[in-house]
């Protein structure tokens, strides 16, 4: 395994770690890696915030060292990407634990928690070949819609041309609370921060269809009334 930085200069295994993990945006890639996103322009649209071209040479990095390797369209980890894993996810666990709070107004993407939700649906709750879940925000006027085809989800951001099976209403901050795991989907409901519309046999689903973020778990654990007590 190679090196893709200038490095610290240091003889030590951290710092050899951060030579290949360090740079800006890594570890969100490979985060988005580790959830199933493979192809470069669907990286890319769960990573608004970075180029193009940064992407691709961040990926080539990888790469190089020996993280990922490039199978046709795809990019897939290697077992010594693959070993990050609970890294990756322990520093999301810390992250909950110490520096996670309510969201600041510029982190709210309505468009970014779309396409995060959209690979998380259990396909396999839903019956049927094509299944269509329209997401109307009450706070914005943009409207997504999930189309689940053949047990692929893919995201719209214009009317794909089905009938609607399940309409998803929510203020964009209460579905991110949701989809983090800082409220309960049965307290989103009860209080009307999250109302699903259309036949109750699809409806009484959605709490099985919509699987939360990889790291709610962390998050909810990280908002017990007892860890609360203990971090103040």
């Amino acid at each position: 395994m190679t090196t893709t930085t200038a490095g610290y200069g240091q003889y030590c295994p951290i710092s050899r770690a951060l030579d290949v993990l360090g740079e800006r945006w890594s570890l969100l890639i490979l985060r988005d890696l580790f959830v199933g996103t493979t192809r470069f322009n669907d990286l890319a649209r769960g990573l608004p915030g970075l180029s193009r071209s940064l992407l691709a040479k961040r990926l080539r990095q990888f790469e190089r060292a020996g993280l990922i390797e490039k199978l046709g369209p795809e990019h897939l980890l290697t077992d010594a990407g693959s070993q990050l894993e609970p890294i990756l996810f322990g520093l999301g666990e810390w992250g909950a634990r110490w520096t996670f709070g309510a969201p600041q107004e510029d982190e709210l993407d309505a468009a970014l928690l779309v396409w995060w939700m959209h690979t998380r649906v259990d396909t396999s709750m839903l019956p049927g070949r094509r299944q269509v879940l329209h997401v109307r925000f009450t706070d914005d006027v943009r409207r997504y819609w999930i189309v689940v085809e053949a047990a692929v989800p893919s995201v719209c951001e214009t009317d794909p041309g089905y009938p609607v099976d399940v309409t998803i209403s929510a203020d964009v901050a209460g579905l991110y609370e949701v989809w983090l795991g800082r409220m309960p989907l049965t307290q989103a409901m009860a209080t009307g921060r999250v109302r699903f519309t259309g036949p109750s046999a699809l409806t009484r689903r959605m709490p099985a269809v919509l699987k939360l973020s990889p790291v709610a778990g962390y998050i909810a654990e990280s908002a017990r009334p007892d860890l609360t007590a203990r971090a103040s």
